[in-house]
């Protein structure tokens, strides 16, 4: 199995200012391709220690990619410290350069002009990597037999150039992995109910826990993946989303396309989290309606038509008002199905009655309204990023329960 390095380069990673993720990206694409990657490894903005990676792993790596350190700051010293590895100077790669510059705005060129001496510039013994998505050139070479990468560290750019210039490398010939993504299961309950699955020594078997979904990966042989797949869509047929899917929200969208089901949301502790999710799935505008964020009794009552009454004897947290809110986004968006929440995320607002984590949910669908209620542990943002998470799994779960 083919080899592979990733290394991501800056202070802030190492201060927490910023958290790595490019490399962590990158891993994924070149497991589901074959590779192994034996390590990713975070170092900061010092030359004399990129330097010290490269010695350490030219001649033992098939693929190295480097992340960061080549924008036009006194920091970003990537660029020098490939040269000095190489024993070159650093030239500007005019042409290079010129095909990122003339897809600027005329303004914007000569201030990009000004950089050209640090993010033109390439060693001359390396080549240039063009950047489709930012000013930056990236850098490449091989020695040794192993091929290095180096490119920005803004995500953006990082992911287009290598998915451009890795293309090859992060193409999957045959599947070696499969990830079933599993609702509404705490990791420790799930690895019981799949025990037969996990027992299996010909598998590697991994869960990976996230708010309101469990990744389950399995590794193996074609035809082992493919059984082992079954097996746990057997076990947990209505918790599995559908195969190609990897969010609740894009499940949502995918099923709501195929059955014309129309949706929309009140939402008042979430703010509008469920909407936003929705929304980030293409396509979702032909099924979704809209969100109304309700966060106060004032805009419940204005917008949704929630009665004073109703919230003067049940309180917004209940399952009166989860009720009433969805039947007025229902009303006011036209929409086959609607979803409300109304909870208290803390940390404080909570009474022994309504403890905070205390969120209700209601559902109006096809002229039957109902609630439901759960209680989440932790902070303001898990209690909220949780209920999020829960309103879309309720969606997901009527539409997947709703004949064509």
């Amino acid at each position: 199995m083919k080899r592979a390095v990733l290394v991501a380069i800056g202070d802030e990673l190492l201060s927490g200012l910023r958290q790595e993720g490019n490399c962590c990206w990158l891993a994924g694409k070149l497991s589901r391709a074959g590779w192994n990657v034996s390590l990713i490894e975070v170092i900061p903005d010092n030359e004399e220690k990129i330097q010290a990676t490269l010695n350490q792993w030219i001649g033992n790596s098939e693929l190295i990619v480097m992340s960061g350190g080549l924008g036009p700051t006194h920091d970003d010293r990537t660029r020098t410290a490939i040269a000095s590895f190489l024993g070159c100077s650093l030239e500007i790669d005019r042409k290079a350069y010129d095909e990122i510059l003339f897809r600027y705005p005329t303004d914007m060129r000569k201030n990009l002009a000004r950089c050209s001496d640090s993010q033109g510039a390439v060693p001359v013994l390396a080549k240039a990597v063009h950047n489709p998505a930012g000013s930056a050139l990236g850098i490449t070479f091989t020695v040794s037999g192993s091929k290095v990468f180096a490119f920005p560290g803004v995500p953006r750019e990082f992911r287009a150039m290598a998915e451009a210039e890795l293309a090859e490398e992060i193409r999957v010939r045959e599947k070696t992995a499969c990830s079933l993504y599993i609702a509404g299961w705490a990791e420790s309950l799930l690895k019981d109910r799949l025990a037969p699955v996990i027992k299996q020594t010909d598998l590697h078997i991994s869960i990976l826990p996230s708010p309101g979904l469990v990744e389950f990966v399995i590794r193996g042989t074609p035809e082992r993946i493919a059984a082992a797949e079954r097996e746990v869509r057997g076990l947990v047929p209505a918790d599995c989303l559908p195969a190609g899917t990897r969010s609740l929200s894009e499940a949502i969208i995918t099923r709501s396309l195929q059955k014309r089901i129309t949706i929309a949301c009140a939402e008042s502790c979430t703010g509008g989290m469920v909407g936003m999710e929705l929304t980030s799935v293409p396509g979702s505008s032909s099924v979704f309606l809209g969100s109304a964020v309700c966060y106060s009794n004032q805009a419940k009552k204005k917008i949704l038509s929630i009665d004073d009454s109703l919230l003067d004897k049940y309180g917004a947290v209940s399952s009166q008002c989860a009720e009433a809110m969805a039947d007025g986004a229902r009303r006011i968006f036209e929409a086959d199905l609607a979803v409300s929440v109304t909870g208290i995320a803390g940390p404080g607002g909570g009474s022994a009655e309504k403890p905070v984590g205390s969120v209700w949910f209601g559902v109006s669908f096809r002229g039957k309204t109902e609630a439901v209620n759960s209680i989440f542990p932790g902070d303001r943002e898990a209690v909220r990023i949780r209920s999020a998470m829960k309103a879309l799994d309720i969606l997901r779960r009527i539409i997947a329960e709703t004949g064509e």
